[in-house]
């Protein structure tokens, strides 16, 4: 099918001529330039569009995709417009601008053109949170690829992710391998410098469309989420008084006694699989009932179990979980005897499993052995300064005020 372009037009003031460059005439009318130029049949995606102008300052720019509105910055002096971010691929786009000389004079020049279709392999899997999730004061956002992102192409990855929240929040992205990943998708991740405030809305926009992820090949589409955080809720665990704490909004509303690990099982990694890990955990997933095996054995070996356990709401990807009691109820609040959950009492984990948001902050304290921050969402593990590290910018970014 062959292409059909717009024709560019100019008019007003003293009759400049027509095109994606709109020449000034000699009774002082301005010149304006578009580009990319009318007809170009394979623009390029990650170049946006630049009007300029001179003899003039540019007044209206529209640059349009589809009939909507492209965002776009005019510079203080008004003699030149970008726009905000890069282009759909295989996108048809329409720009109109118009310049005003000092005199008075107009000119207004239109571009017609449709932008390069290749596409990278590479693409967006998901964003988390959920759509319109309500979400722990201590969540993450995860932007999840389904392959490693070309190292190249991650500064610009980054500077391409718009992030506003109700209160601005300071955060950092850290970029993490499949392998460090909790679900073994590649990522970027935001972490806040400290936990969110509560009660406010977040939107995560990823204008990937356009991004060069490799050589001429660019990024497919742009990926939006909405999501809320909830009230604060932090819980407190204690392996010393097999105490777990419940807080909301800075109140106790809950406690009860717990069991922790036991310990005893140190495998040939030289780690104790059956400690609970202290440090900052988030809760992650949560299961109505969960079927739990201990890790690197199989059927037959010292210390095996294959158990269905009931409210069981993650903590960490080394299988620890906050869940119904199912052994011996004397442990509760005197005694560790778990395999490294929280056992808790029956009506206080159901309780737990239909209250508790994901990203909720637990802190385990008076284990020897340590949550690696790679565990799970172990994200708090790290101080905000190691974190912000992971960032290809180098620094700190400040989430805009909106969602």
């Amino acid at each position: 099918m062959a292409l059909v372009l717009g024709l560019a037009t100019a008019c007003g003031g003293g009759g400049g001529t027509g095109g994606a460059s709109a020449e000034g005439g000699a009774d002082g009318t301005p010149k304006v330039s578009i580009t990319p130029a009318n007809g170009d049949g394979r623009a390029r995606p990650d170049e946006g569009v630049t009007v300029t102008s001179s003899g003039g300052r540019l007044g209206q720019v529209s640059v349009k995709l589809k009939g909507a509105e492209i965002p776009g910055t005019l510079s203080p002096d008004k003699m030149s417009w970008r726009s905000s971010w890069t282009l759909a691929p295989g996108g048809r786009y329409q720009v109109s601008a118009t310049a005003t000389s000092p005199k008075g004079k107009s000119t207004t020049a239109t571009s017609a053109f449709r932008t390069a279709r290749t596409t990278a392999a590479t693409t967006v899997n998901n964003v988390v949170p959920s759509p319109n999730e309500t979400v722990g004061t201590g969540m993450p956002v995860f932007v999840q690829f389904n392959k490693e992102v070309p190292v190249k192409a991650r500064p610009a990855v980054e500077r391409a992710i718009e992030i506003s929240s109700t209160v601005p929040t300071e955060g950092a992205w850290r970029w993490l391998s499949a392998g460090e990943s909790f679900n073994g998708l590649p990522s970027v991740v935001f972490r806040p410098s400290r936990p969110w405030a509560p009660h406010q809305r977040v939107t995560v926009t990823v204008h990937y469309a356009g991004l060069k992820i490799g050589d001429n090949v660019f990024g497919d589409k742009d990926v939006t989420r909405r999501f809320r955080i909830g009230d604060s809720h932090t819980i407190s665990v204690s392996a010393k008084t097999h105490r777990l704490v419940i807080r909301k909004n800075g109140q106790v509303i809950r406690k009860w006694g717990v069991s922790l690990g036991a310990g005893g099982d140190v495998q040939s990694d030289g780690v104790d699989h059956l400690l609970t890990t202290s440090g900052v955990h988030l809760t992650m997933d949560r299961s109505r009932l969960e079927r739990m095996r201990p890790p690197g054995k199989k059927k037959g070996d010292p210390g095996w179990y294959d158990e269905q356990v009931p409210w069981a709401t993650r903590i960490s990807n080394s299988g620890e979980y906050i869940h119904q009691n199912m052994d011996d109820p004397s442990c509760l609040g005197n005694r560790n005897c778990s395999h490294g959950c929280v056992r808790s009492p029956a009506n206080d984990a159901q309780w737990f499993f239909n209250w508790a948001y994901r990203g909720d902050l637990v802190t385990i304290t008076g284990t020897k052995r340590s949550l690696q921050w790679t565990n799970g969402w172990g994200y708090w593990q790290l101080s905000f300064a190691k974190w912000a590290k992971g960032s290809t910018l180098g620094k700190p970014v400040t989430t805009t005020k909106g969602a």
